[in-house]
């Protein structure tokens, strides 16, 4: 596997200048990001499957071994605080259970039984999205894993640095992302440890993107729960309701922190219609804007949305 293999280019890299080995390091991490280009369409075709899957209670499940896991585990955690996407909605099948998220357990990426264990503990649904990380393709425990979640007809995204593997023949979405040799080989926490958190954070934002969880550039699903949170959802209500700071800080307020329905009760609509209407639209607020604009009754003045192209939208 290419990932194994040296590289007679850096075979005697310990023995370059540091400035020229950072350099090669550097380049090698450019040559990672390049690589997921050619893996777009699948990226895309694997987001898509996931935001049909999950509805309103399919779980992001993440899996993985050693670096990847951690890795998968570093984005699974990002979607709490940034899209406010609900705890029990993420689960993390590791390797060597919540310990092996720092530190290294010897031989855990072989058990096969374990794997086939803490899925079954999972209780599976169609619903539910599994990705799963190996570098190599071929880690017991993450193969093992993907194929059981199958199994349950859950939607498996698989992601391999090396082609022509198990994982990625065993996902109903394979992603290859094909880094080549390391710099100092074995070491996935390099090129292949980069592309991975760069699919990773395409597949997770865009599933976001696709369930109204981001509105207009921002965040909009984003809880204030420290000062800095708080300011910014001032300024995202202020932004999309066209009002000043101290008003979109009142509503907020009246919101308890909800930033779409702070959104709305600026625009002049009522609190529980604001619920409503959110809710009736899964929280989405490019189509609560379009449900609003379908009734002129019920579409509050100034409810519109300044466009790019100076067009104006619900």
């Amino acid at each position: 596997m290419a990932t194994e293999e040296v590289d007679p280019r850096f075979v005697d890299l310990d023995a370059w200048p540091l400035m020229s080995a950072v350099e090669a390091m550097w380049e090698g991490q450019l040559a990672a990001v390049a690589a997921i280009g050619h893996a777009l369409p699948a990226i895309t075709a694997a987001t898509e499957a996931a935001k049909a899957a999950l509805g309103d209670r399919g779980r992001i499940v993440y899996v993985g071994a050693g670096t990847s896991g951690r890795v998968a585990v570093q984005d699974g955690a990002e979607l709490m605080p940034t899209f406010a996407w609900p705890k029990e909605r993420v689960r993390f099948i590791v390797a060597g259970g919540d310990s092996a998220f720092v530190t290294s357990i010897e031989g855990a990426e072989d058990d096969v039984d374990d794997a086939v264990m803490q899925i079954d503990v999972a209780r599976l649904t169609p619903h539910d999205v599994v990705i799963a990380v190996a570098a190599s393709g071929t880690t017991p425990f993450t193969v093992a894993a993907l194929q059981q979640a199958g199994s349950f007809d859950a939607v498996t995204i698989g992601v391999a640095n090396n082609p022509g593997t198990a994982l990625l023949t065993s996902a109903k979405f394979p992603i290859l992302i094909e880094t080549g040799r390391e710099l100092v080989a074995g070491s996935t926490r390099m090129k292949a440890g980069t592309a991975q958190k760069v699919v990773l954070n395409l597949i997770s934002s865009g599933i976001m993107l696709r369930l109204g969880r981001v509105y207009r550039g921002m965040m909009v699903n984003m809880q204030p729960t420290n000062a800095k949170l708080k300011r910014r959802a001032e300024v995202m209500v202020a932004q999309i309701a066209h009002c000043d700071p101290s008003h979109a800080a009142r509503s907020l307020e009246q919101a308890k922190g909800d930033i779409k329905t702070a959104v709305l009760l600026v625009l002049g609509v009522d609190r529980d219609d604001a619920e409503t209407v959110l809710k009736n639209c899964d929280g989405n607020l490019r189509r609560v804007f379009a449900e609003l604009a379908k009734d002129g009754d019920r579409h509050p003045k100034g409810a519109t949305a300044r466009r790019r192209d100076g067009a104006t939208e619900p």
